[in-house]
């Protein structure tokens, strides 16, 4: 376990993350992502190789595309960051932090970081982290939010305590109802609302919702969390509550902003409404739908016409399983089987290969996944007016040559 001053060491400069003076270390690289008004800038922060600014208070970085080719699990130095409110904890002394379960339970806890790794028997999963709008900027008509491609995700293999033994240690009342997370992280003025997030207290207790100590055998990079959060396998990202220092039990829907108006979908199969349509009922945000990408030719890449070209991927889903990957190179109208990678979990990314023979001329590689209940991608990008939840079937445009 860290101790207070190697945290800080490991954090470096602290005063990066304070106040609304503060410089960030920018690289001279800059991208542009492929949508309009996509020129972006890389930069450095602590514990961060260069990754793609969106916002600098609070931070707000993507992963840049070419890290999910290194392989299935996300580096913790190329995995996005994503805040809502701008107070980080920088001053936290993990030797102090304590974890508090309270609300509808026979016995209140306050559990140290010793207490959750020695106290508890650890469990392990490998599991996607997906903000709820990641691949926004894609999104025609364009909407509101941070304008962001297809990097806002991330597969690592996370160990903690099952939050199911946390509770029952605490004792849950017969009245419970939901559980809420709250993290150390806050709102620079009062009127901005605390982001507290509920889980129903069945999926709360379901045996897979974890509270994190370790990301891919390390502590939690201080920006993904440190020194414990939320995670919640198939989810969207907006649950896994970083910095988490309170747990509620509670004996009624919570109704929070963060829940109550904010991340929401339409109540809708597709979670869709007609492009520039409003919506007339609306859920919470949950699960994701399926999704797989190309990760080893960026679009406009030049190939060679007339040979065998190996091409690879991820593809992953809510947790049912990816069972299969198909590949099409004529735009969508023959598709054929790729084989798939090993399997680190039905939450993980799942790596996939194929051959390609291309002739002289333009293709559009195309791949779409199915997981183990037949879901797949559409052939049309969806729309809703958040900007959440894009799954299209995705294209790769190369010239053969």
């Amino acid at each position: 376990m860290l101790q207070r001053r190697q945290f800080m060491a490991s954090l470096g400069a602290a005063t990066l993350f304070a106040g609304s003076n503060a410089r960030l270390a920018l690289a001279e690289q800059k991208t542009t992502l492929p949508f309009e008004n996509g020129a972006r800038s890389l930069v450095t922060f602590p514990q961060k190789r260069p990754l793609i600014l969106l916002t600098s208070r609070p931070p707000q970085l993507e992963t840049p595309f070419s890290a999910f080719n290194e392989g299935p699990i996300t580096a913790n130095d190329a995995f996005f960051v994503r805040y809502h409110l701008a107070g980080l904890p920088v001053d936290l002394d993990p030797d102090t932090f304590r974890l508090g379960v309270k609300g509808k339970v026979s016995t209140p806890l306050s559990l140290s970081l010793s207490d959750l790794r020695n106290n508890f028997e650890a469990s392990e999963v490998v599991a996607v982290n997906q903000c709820s709008g990641n691949s926004r900027g894609f999104f025609n008509p364009r909407v509101a939010g941070g304008q962001l491609a297809n990097g806002a995700m991330g597969n690592a293999r996370w160990k903690g305590v099952p939050l199911k033994a946390i509770l029952d240690k605490a004792g849950i009342d017969a009245s419970a109802k939901q559980v809420t997370f709250n993290g150390m992280d806050g709102p620079i003025v009062p009127e901005t609302p605390d982001f507290i997030k509920a889980l129903d207290i069945d999926h709360a207790r379901d045996g897979e919702v974890m509270v994190a100590y370790q990301m891919n055998g390390e502590d939690l990079p201080f920006l993904n969390g440190f020194p414990i959060r939320l995670i919640v396998p198939g989810y969207y990202g907006t649950y896994w509550v970083k910095h988490l220092n309170d747990i509620t039990v509670i004996d009624a829907t919570f109704d929070g902003f963060w829940m109550k108006t904010a991340y929401r979908i339409p109540a809708t199969d597709c979670a869709c409404v007609p492009p520039g349509g409003k919506v007339a009922a609306t859920v919470p945000i949950n699960r994701f739908n399926v999704r797989s990408f190309i990760t080893s030719l960026a679009d406009g890449q030049k190939v060679s016409a007339g040979k065998d070209i190996e091409i690879k991927g991820i593809a992953f889903d809510g947790g049912y399983g990816v069972t299969e990957v198909t590949v099409s190179a004529d735009g969508g109208a023959t598709w054929r089987s790729a084989v798939l990678g090993k399997d680190l979990g039905k939450y993980s990314f799942r790596e996939w290969r194929s051959v390609l023979h291309l002739p002289k001329g333009a293709h559009d590689i195309k791949v779409r996944a199915i997981n183990r209940i037949g879901q797949t991608q559409p052939m049309e990008a969806l729309w809703n007016p958040a900007g959440y939840m894009r799954n299209v079937i995705e294209t790769t445009r190369v010239i053969a040559a």
